[in-house]
């Protein structure tokens, strides 16, 4: 009897060590062994392909996949730990790390044109200039709400002669949908969508706003597990190559995904661009520069010399270098 209970206490005392462990792991939220956490976006085709075709697993690399509504959600996925590796716009990047957030941009994924200002079918609104003091649906800290920033600037207008109702980009083309906002700084898929479905209008566009999809991961996961690292720019590579070849099954693919109509889908991938450079630098540099004075005078970072300093240290080359190879 003294025997078994001596034996129950032991299987109790092992019992208790392995949940405390498995509680700690999950507050650590450390990737295992072998493992990359990292985002997939409809904003972003290439994590569509490798997410679909395994392309990471079949390397070898165990994969958590954390979906991100927005560059917003996808840092905020890095910044608390959940996600090794993320997929932003390169505006999205430069504000997070000037604000603190510890990441570097490891590669580049598109090109794309993908938010423009959107007003609904009947809107009298034929101009920029015509939207002060109306209401406009952003996100906050993504491409659509730094080209909104920049939008209005051809028009003589700052954030502060507008309404801006900060939604969730899905939310903001339904706030437009129903006549709840005057504006809406769109993002594709939805805005294609909205377009076709709705026949809302593209008010104001210009693709130089748009500062390129990058990757970015935490400086720490880069410090410690670059293989890990290499191994995600590699898949995208590989996946960039599958995609410029097959057109017609990536547009299925993401209307699948995004369960939007397969038209929605072309359209969206008419206005992104794959075929670019991997390598973070000049490019983006040259894009981004113009947002710093733009996002210090709306508050977005904690000053101008954090912005500067941010820009000058958010590249790191070597892994999309070391794909090419």
């Amino acid at each position: 009897m003294r025997r078994s209970i001596i034996v129950l206490a032991a299987v109790a005392a092992t019992v208790v060590t392995l949940l405390s462990g498995c509680a700690e792991g999950e507050k650590s939220g450390a990737a295992g062994a072998d493992e990359v956490r990292l985002d997939y976006a409809y904003y972003n085709p290439l994590s569509l392909v490798i997410r679909d075709q395994h392309l990471l697993e079949k390397s070898g690399t165990k994969v958590t996949w954390v979906f991100s509504a927005g560059s917003n959600k996808a840092n905020e996925s890095l910044r608390a730990n959940a996600i090794d590796v993320n997929s932003t716009a390169g505006s999205a990047a430069l504000q997070a790390k000037a604000n603190g957030t510890p990441l570097q941009s490891i590669s580049v994924y598109s090109k794309p044109e993908w938010t423009a200002l959107v007003v609904a079918k009947d809107s009298p609104v034929t101009s920029v200039a015509e939207l002060k003091g109306k209401k406009i649906a952003a996100t906050k800290g993504t491409d659509a709400y730094f080209t909104l920033l920049q939008a209005l600037q051809t028009g003589g207008l700052t954030a502060k002669d507008v309404e801006v109702t900060n939604l969730q980009h899905a939310d903001g083309k339904t706030a437009l949908e129903r006549g709840d906002v005057d504006a809406w700084a769109g993002l594709d898929p939805y805005m294609a969508q909205t377009r076709q479905e709705q026949g809302s209008r593209l008010l104001y566009r210009n693709a130089n706003f748009q500062t390129y999809g990058v990757l970015n991961a935490r400086a720490d996961f880069i410090a410690q597990h670059p293989d890990r690292v290499q191994a995600v720019v590699n898949a995208y590579e590989q996946a960039r190559v599958w995609a410029l070849d097959h057109p017609n099954e990536l547009a299925q693919l993401l209307a699948t995904e995004s369960k939007t109509s397969l038209d929605v889908a072309k359209e969206t991938l008419e206005r992104t661009v794959l075929k670019v450079d991997p390598v973070p630098g000049e490019a983006q540099r040259a894009v981004l520069t113009p947002i710093v004075p733009i996002i210090v005078a709306d508050g977005d970072v904690r000053s101008k010399e954090a912005a500067e300093t941010a820009l000058g240290a958010l590249f790191e080359p070597k892994f999309a270098q070391q794909a090419l190879r």
